[in-house]
């Protein structure tokens, strides 16, 4: 395995970690009686070799990159960012590529994960135990902050189990952007690994994933999906950041 990306910020490390690309299945089975509609069909994508952020950002890297600014409801620099929208995301994934233009691999560029990007690496992305329903196990509890656990505030990442790639708080904790717009099924989904935008640079509802501390498990589940508009902020919403490596 490709050694994690490290990278120092304004004093602030985070890391970065290697996911091999492979082929899965996405979305939830017709016999899944705990799917939603819009979890479906279930269809084969290919995804790429890429990096992702072993936590969700965190308030100390927002910091970091944004002169101080931090407008979370749940302060503290280990837990993940959040009440900040789509738009607050590319603002801040604009700048950092800005101060790591020096230290990133060249013509590398930090984004958004796509939304299979985000599934594949949630199911531990080819290590990937077919069947389990969060990001390592078949128990949240395990591996994620949800309404039964969490005291219904966020929590400092990596306090829970990782997946299979070494992920943390994939579930729960916080919602996780992702940089697709919103589709209410996957017919005509790319299966390639590549965003699922029908208009480029046009107001649209967008996807994140992965469910938060104030919801119950079944909607954090690796499959299950959620949006809103690019301009929404909330305290349980958050992202992670990915590294193209083409």
């Amino acid at each position: 395995m490709t050694d994690p990306h490290k990278e120092i910020v304004n004093g602030c490390e985070f890391r970065m970690i290697y996911v091999a690309g492979g082929a899965f299945e996405m979305g939830s089975p017709d016999n899944d009686t705990e799917a939603d509609s819009y979890e479906k069909p279930r269809h084969r994508v290919k995804v790429s070799d890429f990096y992702v952020g072993k936590y969700p950002v965190t308030q100390a890297l927002w910091k970091a990159v944004m002169d101080g600014e931090n407008p979370s409801v749940f302060k503290g620099d280990d837990r993940p960012i959040e009440q900040v929208s789509w738009n607050d995301a590319q603002g801040f994934i604009k700048r950092l590529n800005e101060l790591t233009d020096a230290t990133r691999p060249q013509g590398h560029l930090y984004r958004l994960p796509t939304e299979s990007e985000w599934e594949y690496t949630a199911r531990g992305g080819k290590y990937h135990a077919e069947g389990y329903k969060y990001a390592g196990s078949d128990r949240l509890k395990d591996v994620g902050w949800f309404d039964e656990n969490s005291g219904k505030e966020t929590k400092p990442v990596g306090q829970k189990t990782s997946n299979q790639l070494g992920l943390f708080d994939m579930n729960g904790n916080v919602w996780e952007w992702c940089e697709d717009d919103w589709h209410d099924n996957y017919n005509g989904a790319p299966n390639n690994g590549a965003p699922w935008v029908d208009h480029p640079g046009q107001w649209s509802f967008r996807v994140y994933r992965g469910g938060n501390f104030f919801y119950a498990a079944r909607l954090c589940r690796v499959a299950f999906r959620d949006y809103n508009t690019p301009s929404y902020r909330y305290r349980g919403l958050g992202f992670r950041l990915a590294l193209s490596l083409q």
